[in-house]
């Protein structure tokens, strides 16, 4: 219940931080924020180490957690650098996915589309998290699985958040079963492109919603 609480603190400091409520370099008060949320200090601070293994907020000893926005060309670097390790992890997957594998991931993906039907961006997110780690565990280098995930984590908050862009739900499940398709066909170099564009695709929708969130606030 406490990490389950935690999470959902932390989803909404996100939001917070995203819309502008605290803005880059703001220091978090963490009396005031439990006050703003109801709660004690200890599920805020496990909320605040969620937020900054994710790059969103540096801990500073004895100062403080602090906001902290990647800029534009830091966050494009890094879905870049994402786009590729995806795309290594969806060609080796190709070669050596199961059928039990194929099989889960079909289960992601009719979640992904209940969530899609229900407009639900929480779930749907939790589906495609499990989605993209499948794949990544599928490649079969448990080196390149470990580096996917830490980068994927640090991603999280950016890759949540582009979900909210008008119709980009359904176009990343129909991106998820193209996906499928190639790795189904054993197509390394099909599904490495695809799993590389999904994944650029993200950055740019983030990009777009983040300039439009700005030119709202202004």
């Amino acid at each position: 219940m406490k990490q389950r609480r935690a999470d959902s603190i932390a989803e909404q400091l996100e939001e917070l931080i995203f819309d502008g409520t605290f803005p880059d370099g703001t220091r978090l008060d963490e009396i005031r924020i439990s006050e703003r949320f109801g709660v004690s200090r200890t599920p805020l601070r496990e909320a605040l180490q969620r937020l900054a293994l994710s790059g969103l907020v540096e801990l500073i000893p004895r100062r403080g957690a602090f906001v902290r926005q990647p800029g534009p060309i830091e966050l494009l670097e890094m879905f870049e650098a994402m786009a590729e390790i995806e795309a290594v992890c969806g060609r080796l997957a190709a070669m050596r996915i199961t059928e039990t594998a194929l099989d889960e991931l079909q289960t992601a993906n009719r979640n992904c589309q209940a969530a899609v039907n229900a407009q639900d961006r929480d779930s749907y997110y939790t589906e495609n998290e499990r989605f993209h780690k499948i794949i990544y565990q599928q490649s079969g280098n448990s080196y390149l699985e470990e580096q996917a995930i830490k980068l994927h984590k640090r991603l999280k908050p950016f890759r949540r958040q582009q979900l909210r862009a008008r119709g980009r739900m359904a176009q990343s499940m129909a991106e998820h079963e193209a996906i499928v398709e190639a790795l189904s066909r054993g197509a390394a170099d099909d599904a490495a492109n695809r799993l590389r564009s999904h994944v650029a695709v993200q950055g740019e929708k983030f990009h777009n919603l983040m300039t439009a969130l700005k030119a709202t606030a202004e």
